[in-house]
């Protein structure tokens, strides 16, 4: 496994480990699959990306993990990023996620980050999981979130101090 920043030619491999996991639902937010120019803008060139890392398992993409900056307009997340994470269910429990978390936190101090936001749905069991197993502790809960299907869902907020 090598942990590298993503390029544009990983989109594809992208779109390979998080459709599925939006298929199967429950555990992430987004509940329409991307297009290969989707994943590039939402994950690999969005503005405010900090970097978004991918678990390159001999050719394929095993997982990506990104770091943003919040929107500018909040005053109350400045000094912060806002963290996402997804890996293949054909790759996980092989140390994809903690591997992918040290790049990122590297990368976070680099760029001066005070604390990462993890905003998980309060349903994704293994989710809420891997960030406490990360360091990450519960600061917030956004109650009766909508999905874009209308299904109301918690979030739990956990954050990491740098």
């Amino acid at each position: 496994m090598m942990i590298r920043q993503a390029t544009s030619a990983d989109a594809r491999g992208m779109v390979d480990v998080l459709n599925p996991i939006i298929a199967k639902g429950g555990t992430t937010a987004h509940q329409t699959p991307f297009d290969v120019d989707g994943m590039r803008q939402h994950y690999i060139t969005r503005p405010a990306l900090i970097c978004t890392h991918v678990a390159d398992m001999d050719g394929t993409i095993g997982g990506f993990q990104m770091l943003a900056r919040p929107d500018p307009g909040d005053a109350a997340m400045q000094g912060w990023a806002i963290i996402a994470s997804f890996v293949s269910g054909d790759h996980a429990g092989k140390g994809i996620g903690r591997a992918l978390f040290a790049a990122t936190r590297a990368k976070a101090l680099s760029e001066g980050i005070a604390t990462i936001d993890a905003t998980i749905r309060a349903d994704n069991d293994s989710g809420l999981r891997y960030y406490a197993a990360m360091g990450f502790v519960d600061f917030d809960r956004l109650n009766d979130v909508p999905l874009r299907d209308g299904t109301r869902v918690d979030r739990i907020r956990k954050r990491f101090d740098l």
